[in-house]
């Protein structure tokens, strides 16, 4: 029987990491096959194999860190530091925690929650063109957003540009009531949803009425070149070759880019015609472009979110291994 200890500072302390009703060190417990109980103040951690209770104490460690961060000690939290402990990457988490990426209107700080969004957002600031690829849930746009408003109240850029695909999965616009702006702007309410949280929506407006901001279709981005802007192209998967090519080639002097895409949400009619997918393979080597791969585990949704990323990437891997199989063929 192996057993390690650890002593918190005050109760608070020690509450925020039990979690209510045990959640958060049952999660713990769970994850490394230990048991963990506290006395007053010291915390024991008791278990069979010395490794684990090792990386059981480095996970309580790692989470008391971010605690005194003023980070929230919750189920998501404690399943990414249990994850990082198993990779060995536990002490990488007070670099996450120390970026503020940009205050929302209502005071709250924006930051990474993840090492790959942590990655992403410094891409953003190096490149002057980034792509951010991965699964529903993991911020590539509400991050993209964050930081162009960061650099718009920093006045370096003069002008925030966001714009989307307007391309129909399953509904047809012409079904859609009003203008052709009335018919767009359900395509593009994730984008308005997030400036709302950043400027609030009075100062939103003011904004876009001056122009400093401009929410609109990818097809409205033909022919212009866009100098001093922030400019972010969101659902990038569903872009043809050549609207990609189309909105690569607007950026002007000063200028910064972030396109955001999951390939394997694709609702073009022909799936292998994506932009997205051949602009990661033609810029690959291109200086000051830069790719950032999301995986499972920068899935910042429900617990269930990041299950049923897995759960469909499994099923597309094995579907794969079954179609590569040569085919059964019997000797007569």
């Amino acid at each position: 029987m192996s057993e390690e200890s650890l002593t918190m500072e005050n109760l608070e302390q020690l509450h925020a990491l039990f979690g209510d009703f045990d959640s958060n060190v049952n999660l713990i417990q769970k994850a490394f096959g230990v048991t963990v109980f506290s006395r007053g103040s010291d915390v024991k951690i008791t278990g069979e194999d010395a490794s684990s209770v090792s990386a059981a104490k480095r996970c309580i460690e790692a989470l008391s860190r971010m605690y005194f961060k003023g980070d929230p000690i919750n189920e998501q939290n404690v399943r990414y530091v249990i994850s990082m402990v198993n990779d060995g990457t536990e002490s990488q988490a007070d670099s996450i925690s120390s970026d503020c990426v940009c205050v929302s209107y209502a005071g709250k700080p924006i930051r990474p929650k993840t090492l790959g969004q942590k990655k992403y957002c410094d891409l953003i600031r190096k490149k002057t063109i980034t792509f951010g690829v991965g699964p529903a849930g993991t911020g590539k746009t509400y991050l993209a957003v964050a930081l162009a408003v960061s650099a718009f109240k920093a006045h370096e850029v003069q002008r925030i540009i966001l714009t989307r695909p307007a391309v129909e999965a399953g509904e047809k616009l012409g079904f859609l009531p009003g203008d052709l702006q009335n018919k767009v702007d359900p395509y593009l309410r994730p984008l308005y949803d997030a400036l709302f949280e950043m400027f609030g929506q009075e100062a939103f407006a003011k904004h876009q009425e001056r122009g400093s901001i401009e929410v609109a279709p990818l097809a409205y981005m033909r022919g212009r070149t866009l100098d001093d802007c922030f400019i972010i192209l969101d659902e990038a998967q569903n872009t043809t070759r050549e609207q990609m090519k189309m909105f690569l080639t607007r950026l002007g002097f000063n200028s910064k880019m972030v396109i955001t895409g999951d390939i394997t949400q694709i609702d073009l009619p022909d799936s292998s015609r994506s932009g997205l997918i051949e602009a990661l393979k033609v810029l690959k080597n291109v200086e000051d472009i830069a790719q950032n791969r999301f995986t499972e585990k920068d899935v910042v949704r429900h617990r269930l979110v990041q299950d049923i990323v897995r759960a469909y990437d499994n099923y597309n891997q094995a579907n794969t291994a079954q179609q590569k199989k040569p085919p059964y063929r019997r000797n007569v």
